[in-house]
C-alpha cells in the first residue's frame, strides 16, 4: 500500500466506496489522517464504516477543516447532474480528486505513464507493463485497471508507474505530470456523463497537461478527434509528439502495415515484427494497441528486440476477446468488455459465421453503425433492455432471437451453431452494451458467460491456447455510482 503521508492530522473525506474508496480510505488511515467516509447508497455506506471509518454527515455536508475530498471517479459529479457535495466542495475551493491522485501526490520520483481512450486502453496499458517487465524494468500496474492505484507498491527512481485513465479519472487528477501521456483513440461515449463531446475531448485531453520532461505524447491518428489533438501539440513547441497508425506510415510515428510493426521514430524505419504471430493481438484495434505501447517502449530506450519479445508472449486479458473453449469446430469467444457498438465491431471484424450475443443496458446510437457487418452474423440472441431496440434495427437484415437471459442466450447460440457446422463457427458474447440491468458489471457478465459454456458443455476444456484479445471497450460503465 502507498502512503499519503501529506494528510497526517488532517480531516480528510473519502465519496464513494468502491474498490477505490475504500483503498484511498486504508491508505489515509494507516498515513494517520482523520477520515470520513460517504456514499449516497446505504449498503454501501454501511459496509465502509463496517471497517471502521467514521460516517461523513452527507446531509449536513459541514467541510469546515476539510483539507481534502477523495471523489471515486464511477460517481458522477457534474453531469448528467451536479451532486450537491461537489457543488458545495466547488464553492469552498476545495478541489476534488481520485485515488490515482493521491498516488501521484506521493510518488514524484517514479517514471509515469499514463494511457486513455475510448477504446483499447486497458489491453495497451497491460501491453505496456508487459513489454517493460519482460525487458527487466521495475513496473507496477493500475489505476483504471484491476489493482486500485493505493494498493500498488511504492517505487522510487528507476520505477515506473503504467496507469490506465478513463475520462472519468481525468476529471479529478490535478497532480497529473507524466513523463509519457498515450491517447488511443476517441469516439463518442458516455456523453452524457460529461455534458457533450467537447466536454468529452477535453477530459480526454487533460491526460496531456503539466507532463515533465520530456513529455512525450503518443497520439493515434486513425480518427479526426484525435488528429486535430496531434496537430494541436505538435504546433504547440512544448511536447514530442509521436503519431501512430494502423492505416498508413506516419512519419517520426510507429505504425503498421500489413501486419508489419514498423518503428520510424529514427533515422529510418526498421521492422520491429510481424504482429501476426502475436497470438493474443488479432485485428486491426489490437495492432493499434501494439503501436502504442511499443512507441512508448522506445520512448523509454527499451530496444526493439525486446519489444518483440514482449509483445509475442503477451497473454491477453479476460473479457477482452477471450477464447473460452472449442467445442468441436466452434469457438465460444468471451468479449464481455465490449460495452459499446465500436467497441462491437473490432470484435465482428475478426470473425466470419458469427452467432452474435448481444443486449444489456445500451449505450446512445444503439448498433445501427454495425450495418456494414451484419453479414457476418448468421444469428443474433438478444437479451436485457436493449433487447427490443436491437430486435428493431436487424429486423429484416439478420435473423435474431430474444432470449429470456444469458443462458438461454448461449444455450441456444452454441446449439444453432453445432448444427449449422459453418467453417469458422464461433459464438461471441460482444455485447454492444452495458451490463448493469443483468449483471454487476462487465467481470461479472463475462463470469457468467465462460461458466455457463463450460457447465453446458463439462467435457470440453478451456481451449489450452485460450488468449485474450481486446474489444476495445470504453471507459468504466456508466449507470450507477462505482468506482
Amino acid at each position: 500500500m502507498i502512503p499519503t503521508l501529506r494528510y497526517a492530522g488532517e480531516r480528510v473525506v473519502v465519496m464513494g466506496l468502491g474498490k477505490s474508496g475504500l483503498s484511498a480510505a486504508r491508505s489515509l488511515r494507516s498515513s494517520g489522517a482523520g477520515v470520513e467516509v460517504w456514499d449516497d447508497q446505504p449498503a454501501s455506506l454501511a459496509a465502509g464504516t463496517a471497517h471502521g471509518f467514521a460516517a461523513f454527515d452527507g446531509a449536513g455536508m459541514n467541510l469546515n477543516g476539510v483539507v481534502a475530498l477523495i471523489w471515486s471517479p464511477g460517481v458522477p459529479h457534474a453531469y448528467p447532474q451536479a451532486h450537491a457535495l461537489a457543488v458545495k466542495a466547488r464553492a469552498a475551493n476545495l478541489p476534488l480528486v481520485c485515488d490515482v491522485d493521491l498516488l501521484l501526490e506521493a510518488q514524484t520520483d517514479a517514471a509515469v505513464i499514463a494511457i486513455t481512450g475510448t477504446n483499447g486502453k486497458s489491453t495497451t496499458t497491460a501491453l505496456t507493463a508487459h513489454i517493460f517487465r519482460h525487458a527487466g524494468r521495475v513496473t507496477e500496474v493500475g489505476g483504471n485497471l484491476g489493482i486500485p492505484a493505493l494498493d500498488l507498491e511504492p517505487l522510487g527512481r528507476g520505477g515506473t508507474y503504467v496507469l490506465e485513465l478513463s475520462s472519468y479519472q481525468l476529471e479529478l487528477v490535478p497532480h497529473l505530470a507524466c513523463e509519457t501521456a498515450v491517447l488511443l483513440n476517441i469516439t463518442p461515449d458516455h456523453l452524457d456523463r460529461h455534458g457533450g463531446m467537447d466536454k468529452y475531448i477535453a477530459a480526454k485531453r487533460r491526460i496531456f497537461a503539466r507532463q515533465r520532461h520530456p513529455r512525450t505524447a503518443i497520439i493515434g491518428v486513425d480518427d479526426p478527434h484525435c488528429r486535430a489533438l496531434y496537430e494541436a501539440l505538435r504546433s504547440d513547441g512544448l511536447h514530442r509528439v509521436v503519431p501512430i497508425s494502423v492505416e498508413r506510415a506516419v512519419g517520426g510515428g510507429v505504425y503498421v502495415t500489413d501486419g508489419m510493426l514498423i518503428d520510424a521514430t529514427g533515422a529510418a524505419p526498421s521492422t520491429i515484427v510481424d504482429l501476426r504471430v502475436a497470438k493474443s493481438l488479432p485485428g486491426a484495434h489490437n495492432w493499434q494497441n501494439a503501436a502504442a505501447a511499443a512507441a512508448v517502449a522506445l520512448a523509454h530506450g527499451i530496444p526493439a528486440s525486446a519489444i518483440a519479445a514482449g509483445l509475442k508472449t503477451f497473454p491477453g486479458l479476460s473479457h477482452r476477446q477471450e477464447l473460452v473453449a472449442v467445442v468441436d469446430h466452434v469457438s465460444f469467444i468471451n468479449d464481455s468488455k465490449a460495452t459499446n457498438a465500436d467497441a462491437a465491431e473490432k470484435a465482428l471484424r475478426c470473425y466470419r459465421n458469427i452467432y452474435w450475443i448481444a443486449g444489456g443496458q445500451a449505450k446512445a446510437g444503439g448498433i445501427g453503425s454495425l450495418a456494414p457487418l451484419f453479414a457476418h452474423i448468421r444469428h443474433a440472441f438478444l437479451i436485457g433492455e436493449a433487447a427490443a431496440a436491437f430486435a428493431e434495427t436487424l429486423g429484416g437484415k439478420v435473423a435474431f432471437d430474444l432470449c429470456r437471459d444469458m443462458d438461454a442466450a448461449i444455450a441456444a447460440a452454441g446449439k444453432m451453431a453445432l448444427a449449422d457446422n459453418q467453417p469458422g463457427a464461433t459464438v461471441l458474447l460482444s455485447p454492444a452494451c452495458a451490463s448493469f440491468d443483468m449483471f454487476k458489471d462487465f467481470e461479472d457478465r463475462g463470469n457468467a458467460f465462460r461458466e455457463a459454456v463450460l457447465k453446458l458443455w463439462p467435457q470440453t476444456p478451456r481451449a489450452p491456447d485460450a488468449q485474450s484479445g481486446d474489444a476495445q471497450s470504453g471507459d468504466s460503465e456508466p449507470g450507477r455510482p462505482r468506482p
